[in-house]
């Protein structure tokens, strides 16, 4: 575990767990979010346009490419000692039920410092046909150990 910081380099990739949306997946991130913005669960309300868009149905929240992501990173840093520390991501493109979305990473820098040991990730999620519906970069900690300096 305490080897772990020297093994990154930038070009690292890291990949998460695919997840697929469905109804009521999409459903009870409404309950236990308390977002039931009609985009999410009406299909009549999906039926129209929305300026220049139309969603063709319901769509995934977009946080939930938040969740997907903290899952990649929480199952890759924990085993090792680290911690996510910031994320930030942009939503490209609608989530629909039947679509399956995959996170990804990258390490795009490493730095350590006297108090703590810093790597830098560019985050992306893609859908089945490649389409990258969220993208943006986290920062993770690799703490020192107690008593290392």
């Amino acid at each position: 575990m305490s080897n772990a910081f020297d093994t990154l380099k930038p070009g690292l990739t890291i990949e998460g767990t695919p997840f697929s949306p469905t109804r009521e997946t999409i459903r009870d991130f409404c309950e236990a979010s308390l977002d039931y913005n009609p985009l999410h669960w009406d299909d009549e309300y999906m039926k129209g346009d929305f300026g220049r868009t139309n969603f063709g149905g319901i769509i995934m929240h977009g946080m939930n490419n938040f969740g997907v992501i903290t899952k990649m990173l929480t199952d890759w840093l924990y085993p090792l000692g680290g911690m996510q520390r910031r994320l930030e991501t942009r939503w490209k493109i609608p989530v629909k039920p039947g679509d399956t979305i995959t996170p990804t990473a990258k390490v795009s820098a490493v730095q350590a410092t006297k108090k703590s040991r810093w790597a830098t990730l560019e985050v992306q999620v893609a859908n089945q046909r490649g389409e990258i519906v969220a993208a943006g970069e986290a920062m993770v900690e690799f703490p020192h150990e107690l008593g290392a300096a």
